[in-house]
C-alpha cells in the first residue's frame, strides 16, 4: 500500500509534472473531467501527446513504452498514431492512470463525472447501454450466445462515453491482445491487458456522432458497398443442391418477394474442402450463377480458413509447398479439427501468405461468384476450447508486429483473412466493389468487410439482442417489410455514401438525436437511419403500434407506404428533413436512374426542410472520379405556398429526366402530394389549419381500423416436441459453491451459461487435457454434455 499523500499525487490530475523529455504540454489546472481519488495501488498518470487531429490524444504508461509500442492494427494508417501534433492541439480533458500488476498485466483507469453512460465495447450481447457490464475481447465461436455472453466473434476495445451534459468522449485501448473492459464501477472505465498498450481518446466533443466520425479518421470508414448489397439476402444453414437454390429464388420471383442475393454455406463444397465444388450437387456452379444473374440475383459463397490436411488436395499441396501454415512452438504445422476433419490454417499475418490466399480467391471468383463469406475465422475449432493454442507461432511481418505467438494475433486473425479475401476480389476485377462478410473481426475490419451478429437463434430474445448489437450492429409480412426496405434504398444508399466519406454511422442509437436527454440512453428498440426514426417491437405479444415510443425533442411525423402492419416497425421523419424514396422493386437490377423519384417532406417549426440524395452506377469506382450525382433538396413555406427545389448538386453525372412525386407530411400519417419534374421548382398550396386537423383525424382513424383488421404473426417460438422429450421454457438455475449454472431443462436442451460469482478481475482458466489447449472467458456457453474443469487465476 502507498501512503495517502502519495496516492493523491498519483491520482489523475492535470497538475502532474511532465516526465523529463516529454513533448506533452501540461495544463496548470485540472479540468472538470480529471480522475481524482483513484484506488489503484501504485497507479500513475499516463504520459500523453496530441495526435491525428484536434481533440485526439495518445496516452502511454511511459515515454519508453511509447517508443517500444508495436504497430497499430486498428489504425487505417498506423504511422498516424505515431505522429505528434505540435501546434494548436489543445490539452486532454482527462488523463488515464495505469498500474502494472502480476505478470505484466497493465490496468488502465479513467474516471468520468457521475452520471456518465457507457456504450460501445464492440460486438457484445445484452443491453445497448454497457454501463455496469464487463466484456473480454477474445474472438470466440459462441453459437447460441445469450445476453450475458462476455466474448463474441469480434473484438473492439472501444468505449463511447456520454457525459451528463450530453458531450461525448471515445476511448480506444489499442491492443490486439485479450483485453478486459470493465464498466461496472460507476462512471469509470477500466481496461486490463498483457503488456503495455496505448490509450487513444477522442473528445470530449459536443455529440456522439462527432466522436464516431473522429474515430473513423483513425480506423477508416466503411468500404462503399455495391447497391445490390443493400438489398435482401436469402441465407440459411446450407442448400443441398444447385437445383434447390434456383427453386428458392424462382419462388421469390413468383410470389413477388424482393431478393437480391442468395448465400451458399459449406455444403456446396466437395467434402468441406475450400475452393472446391461437389461434383454431384453443384456440378456446374458457373451455369447456376448465370441462371441466377438472369433473374437478377447475386450469389455469395463461404470460405473458411481451415484447409483439409490431405495430400492430393490442390490447396493443401500448394500451401505446403509455399510454407503458409501456422506453426506450433516446435516449428511443425499446427493441425486442428474443423468441418473437413484435420486442418491446417494459413498464417494471414504475412503479406506473402495473404497474397497466396488472394490468388486462390481470384481464381475462385472466375466461377461467377459475386461475394465471399468468411466464417469460422476466430479461428474456430470443433474442440472444446474452440480455438488454437496460444503458444502457436505466427510469422508476422514487421509492419504489423513481427513474429509473435497466437495470443498476440488471435483477435486480428479474422480481420487479416477478410483483408486477404478482399484483395483477392480486387485482384480479379478492379472495376467492381468487393463484397466480403466476415464473422470474426477487429476494430478496423469495416475497411475490408461487412459483419453479422454470428450464430444467433430464431427466437424473440435474439431478435431483441440483434438491434442493440447492430447499433454497437408470415409470407405477406415479409413481402411488405422487404418492399418497404427497397423503397427506402435510395436513402440507405445515400447514408452509406456519407458514412464512407465522413465516418458518420448509418444506423445510430436514439440518443444520438438528443444526447442531453438521459431518458433516451437506454432505449433499444428504436434507432435512427439519418433523420428517419424506426420504432420496432421485439415483444412476442405486442406490435410496434401498441408500444409507447419515447421520441426525441422536436417534430417527428409518422408515415407509411400504405403498408402498416402490427408486425412492422413504426416510421417517423424528423421535422426539417426530406427523405428520398424509390419504387417498390423486386431487386436492385430492376431500377434505373430514370425511374420516378419520391420525396417525403417533414417541415420544421420554421416551415423549412432539407435532404440529400446520392446516385451513381451502383457499383465500381467511377464515383471516386466524380461520376456521381449528389443532390441537395430544400423545401420552404412562403404565405402558405410550399416550394421544393434543388439547392445545389455535386458530381459530373447528368440528372436524368424523371418525374418527381412530393408528399408533405402533416401528422398522424396524413400527407398532401404534388407532382413535378426533378430539377425544376415545384409549388403547391398548404391546406388550412382546419383542413390539416381534419386530414390528420381521418388518417389516424383509417390507420386504427386497418390495424384492427390485420392478424399479427402468431408466436412460433415454441420448440417442437419429440417423443421422449419434456419441454419447458423456464430456465433452471443450479448453484454449487461459487458457481451458477443455467440450463434449459429438456432432453437435448442446452446449458445457457456457467458463471463464477466473485468475478471481479479474475479469469476463468480452462484446464483441458487434450493437446494442452487453453481458454479464457468470463462466461461459458456450452452445448449440453460438455465437461470442463476450471480454476481461478488472478
Amino acid at each position: 500500500r502507498i501512503h495517502a499523500s502519495k496516492a493523491k499525487r498519483l491520482s489523475v490530475c492535470t497538475k502532474a509534472r511532465a516526465p523529463a523529455g516529454s513533448s506533452s504540454p501540461r495544463p496548470s489546472e485540472p479540468s472538470s473531467l480529471s480522475c481524482r481519488h483513484a484506488r489503484f495501488d501504485m497507479a500513475a498518470a499516463m504520459v500523453w501527446v496530441p495526435i491525428l487531429e484536434d481533440g485526439v490524444f495518445r496516452f502511454d504508461v511511459s515515454e519508453a513504452a511509447r517508443v517500444a509500442a508495436g504497430p497499430s492494427l486498428s489504425f487505417a494508417e498506423p504511422r498516424r498514431r505515431e505522429v505528434v501534433l505540435r501546434d494548436g492541439a489543445g490539452r486532454p480533458a482527462v488523463v488515464p492512470e495505469c498500474e502494472v500488476v502480476g505478470d505484466d498485466v497493465h490496468r488502465v483507469l479513467i474516471k468520468l463525472p457521475s452520471g456518465t453512460s457507457f456504450y460501445g465495447t464492440g460486438e457484445a450481447s445484452g443491453p445497448l447501454e454497457r454501463t455496469g457490464k464487463r466484456v473480454f475481447t477474445w474472438n470466440t465461436d459462441a453459437w447460441g450466445y445469450g445476453s450475458g455472453t462476455t466474448s463474441l466473434y469480434q473484438s473492439h476495445p472501444w468505449v463511447l462515453s456520454i457525459l451528463p451534459d450530453g458531450k461525448s468522449l471515445g476511448v480506444l485501448a489499442d491492443t490486439t491482445r485479450r483485453c478486459e473492459i470493465d464498466l461496472r464501477q460507476e462512471s469509470t472505465i477500466k481496461f486490463a491487458a498483457l503488456s503495455a498498450y496505448p490509450i487513444i481518446t477522442f473528445g470530449p466533443f459536443d455529440t456522439p456522432a462527432q466522436v464516431v466520425a473522429s474515430l473513423s479518421h483513425a480506423i477508416g470508414t466503411v468500404s462503399m458497398p455495391s447497391k445490390w448489397a443493400l438489398g435482401y439476402h436469402q441465407c440459411r444453414f446450407s442448400y443441398k443442391s444447385s437445383e434447390r437454390v434456383l427453386e428458392v429464388i424462382r419462388t421469390f420471383r413468383e410470389k413477388g418477394i424482393p431478393c437480391d442475393v442468395v448465400w451458399m454455406d459449406i455444403d456446396y463444397m466437395d467434402g468441406f474442402r475450400c475452393f472446391t465444388f461437389d461434383n454431384n450437387r453443384f456440378a456446374d456452379p458457373k451455369s447456376m450463377v448465370d441462371d441466377l444473374h438472369s433473374i437478377g440475383c447475386k450469389s455469395i459463397w463461404m470460405l473458411d480458413p481451415g484447409i483439409k490436411e490431405e495430400k492430393g488436395y490442390f490447396v493443401y499441396d500448394g500451401g505446403s509447398e509455399n510454407d503458409v501454415w501456422i506453426k506450433k512452438a516446435d516449428g511443425s504445422p499446427f493441425i486442428g479439427e474443423v468441418w473437413p476433419g484435420d486442418c491446417v490454417f494459413p498464417d494471414f499475418t504475412s503479406e506473402r501468405i495473404r497474397t497466396w490466399w488472394a490468388r486462390l480467391v481470384r481464381d475462385f471468383i472466375s466461377n461467377g461468384v459475386d461475394g465471399i463469406w468468411n466464417d469460422m475465422n476466430e479461428p474456430a475449432m470443433t474442440t472444446t476450447t474452440k480455438t488454437m493454442p496460444e503458444s502457436n507461432i505466427h510469422r508476422g511481418d514487421a509492419d504489423i508486429g513481427g513474429v509473435q505467438n497466437h495470443s498476440y494475433y488471435h483477435n486480428v486473425y479474422g480481420m487479416l483473412m477478410a483483408r486477404s479475401t478482399y484483395e483477392g476480389m480486387v485482384m480479379y476485377n478492379t472495376e467492381k466493389r468487393p463484397f466480403v462478410l466476415t464473422r470474426a473481426g477487429f476494430i478496423g475490419s469495416q475497411r475490408y468487410a461487412a459483419t453479422w451478429t454470428g450464430d444467433n437463434l430464431s427466437n424473440w430474445e435474439h431478435l431483441h439482442m440483434s438491434l442493440s448489437m447492430v447499433l454497437q450492429l408470415c409470407e405477406e409480412v415479409c413481402r411488405l417489410a422487404l418492399l418497404r426496405r427497397y423503397r427506402l434504398l435510395p436513402h440507405i444508399y445515400t447514408l452509406f455514401y456519407v458514412s464512407h466519406k465522413k465516418g458518420t454511422p448509418v444506423a445510430a442509437p436514439l440518443f444520438f438525436a438528443d444526447p442531453q436527454d438521459t431518458e433516451l440512453r437506454k432505449i433499444e428498440t428504436t434507432f435512427l437511419l439519418g433523420p428517419l426514426l424506426v420504432c420496432a417491437s421485439t415483444l412476442p405479444d405486442k406490435g410496434a403500434h401498441e408500444c409507447a415510443h419515447k421520441l426525441p425533442n422536436g417534430i417527428w411525423l409518422p408515415f407509411d407506404f400504405g403498408d402498416s402492419h402490427p408486425d412492422l416497425p413504426v416510421l417517423y421523419l424528423r421535422g426539417g428533413a426530406i427523405l428520398p424514396v424509390g419504387l417498390p422493386i423486386q431487386h436492385v437490377g430492376e431500377a434505373s436512374l430514370g425511374d420516378d423519384l419520391s420525396l417525403l417532406v417533414a417541415l420544421d417549426e420554421n416551415g423549412k426542410a432539407e435532404g440529400v440524395l446520392f446516385e451513381d452506377a451502383g457499383d465500381g469506382y467511377g464515383f471516386t472520379q466524380g461520376d456521381y450525382l449528389l443532390t441537395y433538396y430544400v423545401a420552404e413555406v412562403h404565405s402558405s405556398v410550399v416550394s421544393v427545389k434543388v439547392l445545389k448538386t455535386e458530381g459530373s453525372l447528368k440528372r436524368p429526366k424523371r418525374n418527381l412525386n412530393i408528399s408533405i407530411l402533416l401528422g398522424g400519417g396524413a400527407m398532401i402530394s404534388s407532382r413535378g419534374v426533378d430539377g425544376e421548382e415545384v409549388h403547391f398550396t398548404m391546406p388550412s389549419e382546419f383542413e390539416v386537423s381534419s386530414l390528420v383525424a381521418t388518417s389516424e382513424l383509417d390507420l386504427k381500423e386497418r390495424l384492427e383488421t390485420i392478424r399479427p404473426i402468431p408466436d412460433m417460438d415454441e420448440p417442437s416436441g419429440q417423443e421422449g422429450t419434456e419441454l419447458s421454457k423456464t430456465l433452471i438455475v443450479l448453484k454449487s459453491g461459487d458457481w451458477f449454472l443455467k440450463i434449459v431443462p429438456w432432453i437435448g436442451g442446452r446449458i445457457i451459461s456457467m458463471t463464477h460469482v466473485p468475478s471481479d478481475s479474475q479469469w476463468l482458466h480452462s484446464r483441458i487435457e487434450i493437446h494442452g489447449y487453453e481458454e479464457y472467458s468470463g462466461t461459458e456457453y456450452r452445448s449440453a454434455g460438455c465437461i470442463e474443469e476450471y480454476k481461478i487465476v488472478r
